[in-house]
């Protein structure tokens, strides 16, 4: 059954939006935790904040960084020219440990909470805004996705196809998700420590409706050393063309 989490869309609160980037990214190669390594000379996590910030819809922006890095992540956002707070929390062992951490770190008058990808830095603030509007709309958890381009097959475990999926009712998730702050919390609360590889899914546990809006291509998730390669030719580009980054 779903759960009422106290909607009112006339009762906006605050935007908060939480970066879980206290990830190793081991497919990227050894090395610095994968937030804190650069794109176009510029941190990857600069790149996601300054994302996020740039949205209309975020008044803050909660980064929950390496541990052991959490000054040197400080010193790094201090001069970031925003009208968005910026505050840097110790992230945990996992994605859901930082979420959960960065959670409590808000202050009570957030009404809405965001969660985005430090790997996906490149988020056009567009995509941000949308997904902020369809939570403050009324709606409990939303994600931004895109169709499934390539056709997908379901594998046993000795490598034989069970069945081609039907691509026409499937959907690549991208973040930021976007969330009413009560359904999130509740969802962290009743994880009982159980993984999920988005906070969408632990939303979907609660019976809660997760809702889609589009997405972008250039929100795509740097994962390893082609994604970087694309990453920065995007960049390349948008400076061309006169945009910060």
């Amino acid at each position: 059954m779903t759960e009422p989490t106290g909607n009112d869309p006339g009762d906006r609160g605050r935007i908060a939006a939480i970066v879980p980037a206290a990830g190793r990214g081991e497919r990227l190669g050894p090395g610095v935790a994968k937030a804190l390594r650069t794109l176009g000379g510029v941190p990857i996590l600069v790149h996601a904040v300054r994302a996020l910030a740039a949205a209309r819809s975020v008044d803050l922006v909660v980064v929950a960084a390496p541990e052991e890095s959490v000054d040197d992540v400080r010193v790094m956002l201090a001069d970031l020219s925003t009208e968005a707070e910026i505050v840097i929390v110790a992230g945990g062992e996992t994605r859901q440990d930082s979420v959960a951490r960065a959670l409590l770190a808000l202050p009570q008058d957030v009404e809405v909470v965001l969660v985005h990808d430090a790997a996906r830095p490149l988020v056009p603030p567009d995509v941000v805004d949308r997904v902020a509007s369809s939570v403050v709309a009324g709606s409990d958890a939303v994600i931004p996705v895109l169709p499934i381009v390539d056709t997908v097959k379901e594998v046993d475990d000795e490598g034989i196809v069970v069945r081609t999926l039907d691509r026409s009712v499937l959907q690549a998730v991208q973040t930021p998700q976007g969330f009413r702050r009560s359904a999130l919390q509740l969802a962290h609360a009743r994880s009982d420590g159980e993984d999920a590889t988005d906070d969408a899914g632990l939303v979907e546990r609660m019976a809660i409706p997760v809702h889609v809006v589009a997405g972008h291509e250039e929100a795509f998730k740097i994962t390893r050393p082609m994604d970087l390669v694309l990453a920065e030719a995007i960049l390349v580009r948008r400076r061309a063309g006169g945009v910060v980054g």
